[in-house]
């Protein structure tokens, strides 16, 4: 896996264990999965044919609890990246304080070519090819990308037949009326926000005038970009996989969320009322929207947006992760070099997992919490968090990146030499 995905995020790591001190043992079980799935999944499709897809499900570690991890159907999915995501899941997990190890799950498909149909079909056919890989106490699914909550209820409603019993806790990110928890549907978004706010305040940049450009604007990107727009930040340029818009005064982000949703088009839309109008806007691509004189950039998309090639070129001041991994090791060098403050994925992104410990446990004690309880808990614990991985990054002169992995390293390792290590077993 020369120069893989896997190979970058395992660099991450390298980073911290230079200020940590963990043992041998704990530093061996981390090189490697626990345990990695394949499976071929033949679906019947509208017209009469047979068609396999690949599936993959990787747990990575689960020293601290079950695996959880998102599944994604999308056609680029590989083992590697869904390895590299699990590794990533264990550190999230950990550094949320979560009682959890990392896991990931992917078919590689296009879903926007499959009918209603067919996309059921698959998603079933998947469950029951890995449904002795999971489980409420061993490896708990989630939503990812081009997966949602109706996906999701398919999928605990198919493991629940195998296994005879109604077991909502397998799989999280469900309808409401199938046991998911209030707020899950925005939890990525206004976790990442919550810690936003977290950084700009004790660093005294105030909303009012602040500058913000947003990579992505699917279910985490648009939810936070409305966000920060209500909280008084100037949102100037968001952008979808097709290409990105760009006003300098700001862009009226409900607006054009609403529109978004309505056409699935991506426009500079200004509504007064019922009455909306085209605003002035300039159309730019998604490389450019990286490059924008901005103060916070947020990558809301896909992995290694920002790269070696790119990566000087960038103007932000800040930089917040709400994707998985959308800078590479290389350019987090360059960035650093030239001062830009990189807050990491496995911080960022981590509402969405803490939501979803949220709904596990409100679906195994069997009692549900309303949106702002479950909003109070999530502000609480990503401000606690990320004030961590700012003491941190303080008081050991490291990166944010490199502080939050350390911080999580911690808590892996410590579950880990719980059971016993080395020196545990030549101590006389």
């Amino acid at each position: 896996m020369a120069g893989s995905l896997f190979d970058g995020a395992k660099q991450q790591l390298a980073k911290a264990l230079k200020h940590t001190k963990i043992s041998e043992d704990s530093i061996e079980r981390l090189r490697s999965p626990k345990s990695i799935i394949q499976v071929s999944i033949p679906v019947r499709m509208d017209n009469g044919s047979l068609k396999t897809f690949t599936g993959y499900r990787v747990r990575y570690d689960d020293s601290r609890g079950p695996t959880k991890g998102g599944i994604r159907f999308h056609p680029n999915v590989t083992l590697d990246e869904v390895t590299s995501l699990s590794f990533w899941m264990t550190f999230k997990c950990a550094v949320m304080g979560l009682p959890y190890g990392g896991g990931k799950g992917g078919v590689c498909v296009n879903p926007k070519e499959l009918s209603m149909f067919e996309l059921e079909r698959l998603s079933r056919g998947y469950i029951a090819a890995i449904a002795d890989f999971i489980g409420p106490d061993v490896d708990v699914p989630a939503p990812d990308v081009y997966t949602n909550p109706l996906i999701m209820g398919w999928m605990m409603d198919e493991y629940s037949l195998i296994k005879r019993k109604h077991t909502p806790a397998v799989i999280t990110g469900k309808p409401i009326p199938l046991g998911g928890s209030q707020g899950r549907d925005v939890a990525t978004a206004l976790g990442g926000f919550y810690c936003i706010q977290t950084v700009l305040e004790k660093d005294g940049l105030a909303a009012n005038g602040a500058t913000v450009a947003v990579q992505g604007f699917g279910n985490a990107g648009s939810v936070a970009a409305e966000l920060l727009h209500n909280a008084g930040y100037t949102v100037v340029a968001v952008s979808d996989s097709k290409g990105g818009i760009y006003n300098p005064k700001g862009l009226d982000i409900p607006s054009v969320k609403r529109h978004k949703e309505s056409t699935r088009k991506l426009e500079a839309i200004y509504c007064d009322g019922s009455v909306c109008d085209i605003g002035e806007h300039e159309d730019i691509t998604n490389e450019q929207l990286l490059e924008l004189g901005v103060d916070v950039l947020i990558p809301a998309a896909l992995e290694n947006q920002i790269v070696k090639e790119n990566a000087g070129a960038v103007k932000a001041k800040y930089i917040f992760e709400l994707a998985n991994g959308p800078v590479s090791p290389e350019a987090d060098e360059i960035l650093k070099t030239n001062g830009v403050k990189v807050f990491p994925d496995i911080l960022l992104n981590a509402g969405g997992v803490t939501v979803s410990y949220y709904e596990w446990v409100q679906n195994r004690i069997g009692m549900y919490w309303s949106a702002d309880e479950v909003k109070d808990k999530l502000r609480g614990r990503m401000v606690e968090e990320t004030e961590n991985v700012l003491r941190i990054a303080h008081d050991k002169q490291v990166s944010f990146r490199t502080a939050a992995y350390i911080l999580s390293l911690g808590r892996i390792a410590e579950a880990m030499e719980a059971k016993g290590s080395k020196q545990d077993y030549l101590r006389k």
